[in-house]
């Protein structure tokens, strides 16, 4: 290029020379002088000076356009790779080719760098385009508004931030709605399952009950838009709301309602084919609220149906009411009879008849009286149950010691006859019964007046206090206790006889003695598959509580019995006649005993 430029200097030098000198040449034909030849000379190095000045000039105008248009290219690319996030324009464009060349060049290595840029980013705002008219449609959606601002307007486009990075975020917001749109849908489907089994259970229209919260719900099933905004959830929700505290009110009104009907069945008798006509109530009471899914189980006329038999019968009931009092009389005096509790008297059978004959009381009142009886009679027997089965412990285990007694009374107890190895076993355990009887006595005093401070009242057994009663067995069991150690001291004494007299006239067997035994003991089945010694007498001081007996049968002998009882607590036992009762008798034995002792 220098040499080049050098031969076209060299050219243009010659040419000038050459015009020069032909212009001299013309000037001398001509005859100018020396002085317009200077002067015309001056004006043509003139307008040659403005002529390079002027193209100078355009030159300089040029290079500065150049530069110009180079750094707004350049600034584009800048701005465009800044917009896409991609690298520093170096990392393009090597800084020491771009150093060695002109500005054209410059120039035409960032024209296609920006063409492919300007491509690369019309794609990417049609990609964030894309992404952002989705976003703006599931938000619309969730929001409940249908207008959606154009995405590519919505672009700023010298200044939005269209790099990787931040699309990446744009994806995953739409990821995240997309998610919570796909919940969405899920859950207003299960509202609207909901909704459509509440309706069947409560016999609603579900159609109509969906309409009400937005128009399209009810074709969700067939695919149709689904309404999935905050607005249209809340409202579903506020509708399951009202429709489950619907069917809870329904649900007890119909238990309210079914109680009476079941209460009247019991009353009245009723027959199995009567119940059968409403047994799919039963099958619906028997499950809880949220359980019923059948299809009208909680309809209005399912209600109507048992109201209407309830009042059926509250008719029939009026009619059957004196023979209705007397049953439940009857059945709150099997509750006290079991539990032995006194009734109250003031609804007897007797009161009951004679009042509703009279006309004085409303027969329904008298019922409701009476049923308020069985209520708290029942509650009572609750109340009662850990003291009443301690009685029945006592009960039994004074049964056993009674038993024990009349086996221990027995001298073949220890034969081997028929049942003697069960009689033997259950001695032993009537023995370690019996042990315990003084410690759950005490128990069983203290667990009822700890009963009476809490009710504020007195524990009555068949109308007499409990603790009485065991104060009373007590006092009777310790009397007894006393008699047999008495009495052991008089066999002492009389052993002692006995065997004096034997040392001073000899001894010899009696056949007497297992005569008197055999004839006066027997054997009785005592339903345990045992064989039990029977007695020939009772003792008077016997400490069984008999009165606590079951069944009630005996109730005349066991209040007797109790009389008996209180009287021998309060009058003190004969000793003394018990003594020579039990010394006559040894003596009787003695004496037929020493007659058959051999002499010398």
């Amino acid at each position: 290029m220098a040499f080049a430029s050098a031969c076209c200097s060299v050219h243009m030098s010659s040419t000038c020379h050459t015009l020069l000198r032909e212009l001299e040449k013309i000037w001398k034909d001509i005859g100018e002088t020396e002085a317009d030849k200077d002067r015309m000379l001056s004006e043509l190095e003139r307008d040659c000076l403005e002529v390079y000045r002027r193209k100078v000039e355009e030159a300089a105008n040029t290079k500065a356009c150049l530069h110009q248009s180079v750094a707004a290219k350049e600034a584009e690319v800048a701005t465009l790779m800044a917009a896409l996030g991609e690298l520093n324009i170096n990392s393009l464009i090597q800084p020491e080719k771009k150093k060695s060349a002109s500005l054209k060049e410059q120039l035409a290595l960032v024209t296609p760098l920006i063409d492919d840029l300007r491509v690369k980013k019309d794609d990417r705002v049609k990609q964030f385009a894309d992404v952002k008219t989705q976003i703006d449609k599931i938000t619309s959606e969730i929001s409940g508004y249908s207008n959606i601002i154009n995405s590519v307007s919505s672009l700023n486009l010298e200044d939005h931030d269209l790099s990787l990075r931040n699309l990446s975020e744009y994806k995953s917001h739409l990821r995240a709605l997309q998610k919570e749109k796909s919940e969405r849908i899920q859950k207003v489907l299960d509202c609207v399952n909901e909704v459509h089994s509440l309706c069947g259970v409560l016999g609603m229209n579900f159609d109509r009950t969906v309409s009400d919260v937005h128009p399209n719900l009810h074709e969700t099933s067939l695919g149709q838009s689904t309404n999935i905004s905050t607005t249209a959830l809340e409202s579903l929700e506020q509708t399951i709301s009202k429709l489950k505290t619907e069917r809870k009110v329904r649900y007890q009104k119909l238990k309210d309602v079914s109680g009476l009907l079941f209460e009247l069945w019991t009353l009245m008798d009723t027959t199995r084919e009567e119940k059968s006509k409403l047994s799919r109530i039963t099958s619906i009471l028997r499950l809880s609220e949220a359980d019923v899914t059948e299809p009208g189980a909680l309809s209005l006329e399912v209600i109507q149906q048992v109201s209407t038999e309830v009042e059926r019968l509250t008719k029939l009931k009026a009619s059957r009411m004196k023979e209705l009092v007397m049953k439940r009389r009857g059945e709150l005096e099997d509750i006290c009879y079991k539990n032995h509790i006194e009734p109250d008297p003031s609804t007897s059978a007797d009161k009951s008849s004679a009042m509703i004959g009279s006309g004085l009381v409303d027969p329904c009142e008298l019922l409701a009286n009476i049923e308020a009886q069985i209520n708290k009679a029942k509650d009572e027997a609750l109340s009662r149950k850990d003291i009443m089965d301690r009685i029945d412990w006592w009960l039994s285990a004074c049964e056993e010691e009674s038993w024990l007694e009349d086996y221990n009374q027995d001298y073949r107890r220890y034969s081997g006859g028929r049942g003697a190895h069960i009689n033997l076993k259950r001695a032993e355990q009537a023995r370690n019964k019996v042990t315990k009887i003084p410690i759950v006595v005490n128990t069983l005093i203290n667990k009822t007046l700890a009963w009476e401070d809490e009710k504020q009242k007195l524990f009555l057994y068949d109308g007499v206090r409990l603790v009485s009663i065991l104060e009373d067995y007590k006092v009777v069991r310790r009397q007894k206790e006393e008699s047999k150690k008495r009495a052991r001291n008089q066999k002492k004494l009389h052993d002692m006889l006995l065997s004096d007299k034997e040392s001073v006239y000899g001894s010899k067997p009696s056949p007497r003695r297992s005569n008197i035994f055999s004839k006066t003991n027997g054997y009785r089945d005592n339903g345990h598959g045992s064989v039990t010694p029977s007695p020939h007498r009772n003792s008077t001081t016997c400490a069984t509580p008999e009165l606590l007996s079951t069944p009630r049968s005996n109730s005349a002998r066991q209040n007797g019995y109790f009389k008996e009882m209180r009287r021998l607590s309060t009058v003190p036992l004969n000793f003394i006649g018990m003594a020579k009762e039990d010394t006559m008798s040894f003596s009787s034995i003695s004496g037929s005993e020493s007659e058959s002792l051999p002499q010398g």
